[in-house]
């Protein structure tokens, strides 16, 4: 993931998630902001409640490559805060719950069909 598609600052987290109503699951609590600049970008929040920070920098590294398989449409924000739940799914699983709450939100391109 490029580092102009990644949110750093504490403003921004707590703006969003001040303002914007998040979708939330087992795994996740997920923030989306529209806006009009011409890039995406995702942030995350993992709990040390979740646990050390080895477990927390193995579940941001899962979701950066999960995130990177996808092309997505621009003029976003996305916060991901990450729940207990998530202990319980193995990769496969979490990739799918991901990729179902981002295509409900109707944020990734479609993929055109080649013949």
């Amino acid at each position: 993931m490029k580092k102009i598609n990644i949110i750093k600052k504490n403003e921004e987290y707590q703006r969003i998630i001040k303002n914007i109503k998040p979708y939330k699951t087992k795994e996740f609590l997920i923030f989306l902001e529209k806006k009009t600049t011409n890039h995406y970008q995702f942030g995350f929040s993992i709990s040390k409640k979740i646990g050390k920070a080895v477990i927390r920098n193995k579940i941001k590294r899962q979701l950066k490559n999960i995130l990177d398989k996808n092309n997505y449409e621009n003029n976003f924000n996305c916060i991901i805060i990450v729940r207990k739940g998530i202990l319980d799914c193995n990769y496969q699983q979490i990739e799918i719950a991901l990729n179902n709450y981002l295509d409900k939100m109707k944020i990734k391109k479609e993929k055109k069909c080649e013949k």
